[in-house]
């Protein structure tokens, strides 16, 4: 039995990983698949893939190219969701701003540099028209953390994925101000150098069983009521998600990587475009 390591947030993308893992999908191919959750975020797996503390990850594609270009010694094997994601927009409950367009001065509570929160932030004041180079941040690492600092008096807006926050809205807690989605396939799977170069039979069968799942994913019976149950979620607005969301089961195209690129590129977030097979098995 092969041992492989990966993360994910703990969120209602990854359950076709959960449910897999649960019905031994992975041992009848011989692979012992350890999944942890990283709260955190992006920025922090991007990190453990550079440490080579894990094998694979499920991670949102801006930040992953993010950190190959910088160096990260990772690869990008495949899309995972192949939607966009809807990034809320959110201050705390109780504040006086109710539209998007009076955050231009504020900070941007962030979980860390490098994460999904920061540079949707960026995009998200490119779309507004501000000036990105003026943009601040506050670091808060996961979604406690902006809920201990927006409820704290912090007069930072927070960006998370919109579903995963709802709850937090309804209980008046947040304040949603609107919504800015991914302009491309929001996740992808990636896997360190090393783990290509040793186990690409290995994630040959990691590929097949994932993408079975989640060809299969929306015919589940009772697939949203799972999911509701599962992440705490109002069975309304998952099935509302649930419309919204495409798993992929292809890589990502170099059309999709080139406009990432020349999007962080824009925004001075990385240095230059690079090939794709920097990024891409």
């Amino acid at each position: 039995m092969k041992t492989v390591k990966i993360i994910g947030v703990p969120e209602h993308f990854n359950l076709p990983w959960h449910l897999a893992i649960e019905e031994g999908a992975f041992e009848d191919r011989g692979i012992k698949l350890q999944w942890t959750d990283v709260p955190e975020g992006t920025g922090k797996m991007c990190q453990l893939l550079q440490e080579n503390e894990t094998d694979l990850a499920i991670i949102l594609t801006e930040g992953l190219v993010k950190s190959i270009s910088q160096g990260n010694p990772s690869k990008i094997v495949q899309e995972y969701v192949s939607s966009p994601l809807l990034w809320g927009i959110h201050v705390a409950a109780n504040s006086s701003r109710t539209s998007i367009p009076e955050l231009k001065n504020d900070k941007a509570a962030i979980s860390r540099m490098g994460s999904g929160s920061h540079l949707m932030a960026y995009v998200n004041a490119q779309n507004q028209g501000w000036d990105t180079t003026q943009l601040q941040f506050e670091i808060i690492n996961n979604l406690n953390g902006a809920v201990k600092n927006l409820s704290s008096g912090s007069n930072a807006y927070f960006m998370w994925e919109h579903f995963t926050t709802k709850p937090l809205v309804e209980q008046s807690i947040f304040k949603h101000l609107g919504d800015c989605p991914t302009p491309w396939p929001c996740f992808v799977i990636a896997a360190t150098d090393s783990f290509l170069t040793t186990h690409a039979d290995v994630l040959t069968h990691i590929l097949e069983v994932i993408n079975m799942y989640t060809i299969e994913f929306k015919a589940i019976p009772s697939i949203d009521r799972t999911l509701a149950n599962r992440y705490g979620q109002k069975l309304e607005d998952i099935q509302d998600w649930l419309t919204k969301t495409e798993w992929g089961q292809k890589q990502l195209t170099i059309e999709t990587l080139d406009k990432v690129q020349e999007r962080l590129l824009s925004l001075k977030l990385i240095d230059g475009i690079k090939k794709p097979q920097e990024f891409m098995i």
